[in-house]
């Protein structure tokens, strides 16, 4: 029993020591990639938050007369930084930031906690061989715990990306006294069922393939040295090995869940205020729920409402998802020289 204790007494602070490096490197890592993808996730919400077409070719085959405000990737890119300079492109990146630090914080350090279990054991290498059923089931639950405690901020940055010039909104505290006036504390979580089971898939898939496609590499590497008079019995992947394998992963679950994101940009603008010249707004109430908002999208806008902002949000996942890996993979292992 003594034995028992002291065990215990000393895996304790080696389990806090984890978590505080799993948390911080996520941080750090989630960071990075949000600043550096900010224009392409802005670019995507303006496409997801237009009931209008975003393409010419579409305003064509529905003859409508209406012009559409953003109408292709390049023409948006051309007429935000028009309009709004540079710094356009970075709009609503503090409550993005605010949103994913903590998002990808609590996402690591619950996957990590999850796969120690899992696996019995709290070492990195370990976790690589888990069965790719319990890496998606992880990253599913990581995700999930994630959202919901970083929810709000998320529903601000949509807020404030998805506006132009002249402002709605000119600060991220307007945004919120306006939604807690108008909708109640509620509103702030306005749009989280449909990112609830967005997140399941899309967290699941993009860390149970990243796992997959890292132990394929690692495969290859083998079969590699196997063949060639250099023999390695070293498990580590090269940077450019983690950037494409975080890269894969990114392209893989933003494909599959791109649908269920434009339905909770629906919901986190719905009945909010939004300038004419952006086009119509989201009236309130204007979907019963998300098999209403999947149901009238599809009626109204065809597949390509579904898949409205497609391109930028596929472009921005890729790079996204590798720099995420790639960061919080040299991070973790910086902070864990440190403090070892």
């Amino acid at each position: 029993m003594r034995m028992e204790g002291e065990e215990a007494a000393t895996a304790a602070p080696g389990q806090l020591k984890r978590a505080l490096i799993d948390s911080s490197a996520g941080a750090i890592a989630g960071g990075i990639s949000r600043t550096v993808t900010s224009p392409l996730d802005v670019i995507k919400i303006r496409f997801q938050v237009q009931l209008e077409p975003t393409s010419s070719w579409d305003l064509v085959r529905r003859n409508m007369t209406a012009p559409s405000k953003y109408t292709g990737m390049l023409q948006a890119t051309k007429d935000i930084f028009r309009e709004e300079g540079l710094p356009g492109f970075w709009r609503g990146n503090v409550p993005a930031l605010l949103m994913v630090m903590p998002y990808t914080a609590i996402q690591f350090a619950v996957l990590h906690k999850l796969k120690t279990f899992a696996a019995g054991s709290s070492k990195a290498e370990d976790h690589i061989h888990l069965s790719p059923y319990l890496s998606y089931i992880s990253g599913a639950l990581a995700g999930c715990t994630a959202t919901v405690g970083s929810y709000p901020f998320d529903l601000l940055r949509t807020i404030l990306a998805s506006q132009g010039e002249p402002k709605v909104y000119p600060t991220m505290r307007s945004a919120f006294v306006d939604i807690t006036r108008t909708r109640g504390f509620r509103g702030l979580y306005a749009g989280l069922s449909p990112t609830l089971v967005e997140i399941v898939p899309y967290a699941g898939l993009q860390f149970g393939t990243y796992d997959t496609f890292k132990r394929w590499t690692m495969a290859w590497n083998h079969h590699r040295s196997s063949t060639t008079s250099f023999t390695s019995t070293d498990d580590s992947l090269s940077s450019f090995q983690l950037f494409v394998c975080g890269l894969a992963a990114g392209t893989c679950a933003k494909l599959v869940c791109h649908p269920l994101d434009v339905v909770k940009k629906r919901f986190q603008i719905e009945g909010l205020q939004r300038h004419p010249r952006y086009g119509a707004r989201v009236e309130h109430h204007a979907y019963k729920n998300m098999v209403d908002a999947l149901r009238r999208i599809f009626q109204v806008e065809g597949w390509a409402g579904l898949y409205k902002g497609i391109v930028p949000s596929t472009v921005k996942a890729a790079p996204a998802g590798a720099i995420t890996f790639l960061a919080y993979e040299f991070t973790s292992d910086w902070l864990e020289s440190i403090l070892t």
